[in-house]
């Protein structure tokens, strides 16, 4: 599967996708505004850590051995039932705690204990919220991208459907529900996928757990839960510090200019984890690696710098379609925010490098400076800056980020 192919296959998933987010963007900004902006980003970030910790935080780990093993099914069907048996038993011990500690958790993470039912509703579609994402991360180890983007597409029309009908219906409290359980629902989608592939089988896939593998899972486990927990954390101290020193309408103008960020360069970062990261993992020869990322920034650095100047020029148009009046001040930061997301694309392909082979120290590293240093210069260039310097902060951070990464690789023998 090359690079071009594997861009246009995913791209198919993107375009649903991107449109999705587009227009439940809208749907947001009628129904819920600025303020619920920051508070949907607040649950969603701890979405984000609680299913990465339920799962074991392996599944990075899973797409590399299956690619790696792709010419031996029985080691393959050893990693998925190893995978399988530590994400049942992560995710119900994680259900029964989320369950038990659900109020405190609505009051500390977004500061009412009215949204506690949100969270039980999150505890009890966590196990096929996580068997999903383990499905997925399969097919993509097995470079199976048609299948791969079906499931997307699954799970992106699930979550505009009940993202649209529960927000219309509930308002910000039914936004919070739908974050909760669509990607549970896209899980039947996902396995009848699977059912149809020639590997799978119950036996394949559960039922057994072997110790070595877990080991070696644990590698990316170490990588996967230091990201569940500083770039999420990270945001959350964000949010709430923007929100007491300007006040929540503010974070929801950074909440939103970060999902902007994510839809439009979706298909340009889900292609870095859908052909990079198994590819990485295949190749062996050093110099194969660095031709490997000279090809990907070819195509996607002007990918990137173009898709960021456009979004740029039609700022207002955007703000207007995808948004409502009141998120009008947010167009001070899209100039800064764009820098920061071209630099932020050319250091993921290089920090896709150390996952993709399992050099977890290095990763584990950065994550922890750079997610305390983007807080530091949040609050630094705020102060001086006002609103567009949380976009300035932002582009800062990457291109320290990436200036690290490249140094990394040289002293790895990737450049030289």
């Amino acid at each position: 599967m090359t690079l071009i192919k594997t861009s246009l296959l995913n791209g198919i998933s993107v375009l649903v996708r991107v449109l999705t987010l587009l227009g439940l963007n809208k749907i947001l900004a009628i129904y819920v505004g600025p303020a619920g902006y920051a508070v949907l980003g607040q649950f969603q970030n701890a979405v984000q850590m609680i299913t990465t910790f339920a799962s074991g935080a392996i599944n990075t780990g899973v797409t590399k051995y299956t690619a790696e093993h792709a010419e031996d099914l029985v080691r393959q069907r050893a990693v998925w039932r190893t995978a399988t048996t530590i994400t049942i038993v992560g995710s119900l011990v994680s259900s029964l705690l989320i369950w038990l500690f659900s109020s405190e958790l609505a009051r500390l993470l977004m500061k009412d204990a009215s949204y506690a039912g949100v969270f039980s509703w999150f505890a009890a579609f966590l196990l096929p919220f996580t068997l999903n994402t383990l499905l997925i991360a399969i097919l993509n180890g097995r470079k199976e991208i048609g299948r791969y983007v079906v499931a997307n597409i699954a799970g992106s029309v699930f979550s505009l459907v009940a993202t649209t009908l529960l927000a219309i219906q509930f308002g910000l409290y039914g936004a919070l529900v739908a974050l909760a359980v669509y990607q549970s629902l896209s899980f039947f989608v996902t396995l009848l996928i699977c059912m149809r592939t020639s590997w799978f089988s119950w036996t394949n896939v559960f039922g057994g757990f072997d110790r070595e593998i877990a080991l070696n899972l644990a590698k990316f486990t170490s990588m996967a839960l230091t990201s569940a927990i500083c770039v999420p954390v990270s945001h959350i101290f964000i949010r709430e510090y923007i929100g007491a020193s300007s006040g929540w309408e503010i974070a929801g103008y950074w909440e939103a200019m970060w999902r902007l960020s994510a839809a439009y360069l979706m298909l340009i970062t889900t292609t870095l984890s859908v052909y990079f990261l198994p590819r990485f993992s295949e190749l062996r020869d050093l110099s194969a690696i660095r031709q490997e990322i000279i090809s990907g920034y070819k195509l996607i650095v002007p990918l990137a710098i173009a898709s960021a100047i456009v979004i740029y020029l039609l700022r207002d148009f955007i703000i207007a379609v995808l948004f409502t009046r009141d998120f009008l001040p947010m167009r001070e930061m899209f100039a800064w925010q764009m820098v920061g997301d071209v630099l932020r694309v050319c250091s993921w392909m290089l920090a896709y490098v150390f996952m993709a082979k399992g050099q977890f120290k290095i990763y584990i590293l950065s994550e922890f400076i750079f997610a305390a240093l983007f807080y530091l210069l949040i609050r630094i260039f705020q102060e001086y800056f006002g609103l567009p310097g949380l976009a300035m902060a932002h582009a800062l951070n990457y291109a320290l980020y990436l200036a690290f990464m490249y140094l990394a690789l040289r002293r790895y023998g990737v450049f030289k």
